[in-house]
């Protein structure tokens, strides 16, 4: 093999990264757009419905439950309705109701309520926040899957 040879090998990798770097890099961008948009709306929540000292986490609650609500109507949209643009599901799911949504933060508030001395509020909220979130995805899902039969009819 010729050095020349030898130097196209090498450089391959290299551009085969770039390549696929370039491919995602609209991916990384709508992501990070709706990320900002998201946790800028769940700020807004917990300013507005702030949770006093051993209190239930209620706007952190209700921020998981609605988000988990709307990615399950998303999720039905984008798989049995739209032929969605590639970006669309990034966007939405993964940036705009992943910044929303916020199951860090609940874990932190499981954690300052038992670390206040309050570990049955935190337990509660814990089974609260997991069955509530898996519902609100089950039930928004169904729900939409059942209204676009009903139209389709």
């Amino acid at each position: 093999m010729t050095a020349p040879e030898a130097e196209s090998l090498r450089a391959r990798p290299a551009q085969r990264r770039r390549s696929e770097w370039r491919a995602q890099a609209p991916v990384v961008a709508v992501v990070a757009a709706g990320g900002s948009l998201g946790a800028t709306a769940r700020y807004a929540l917990t300013l507005a419905w702030p949770t006093p000292a051993g209190g239930f986490p209620w706007a952190t609650f209700w921020t998981n439950v609605s988000g988990c609500a709307v990615i399950g109507v998303l999720m039905v949209l984008i798989t049995d309705v739209w032929a969605a643009h590639r970006l669309v599901r990034p966007f939405f799911g993964t940036g705009v109701l992943g910044g929303y949504t916020t199951f860090s933060t609940y874990a932190v508030d499981i954690q300052k309520l038992t670390d206040g001395g309050h570990p049955r509020t935190a337990l509660v909220y814990l089974a609260v926040t997991l069955l509530a979130a898996l519902a609100a995805v089950w039930a928004a899902s169904a729900a939409a899957r059942a209204l676009l039969t009903r139209r389709q009819r």
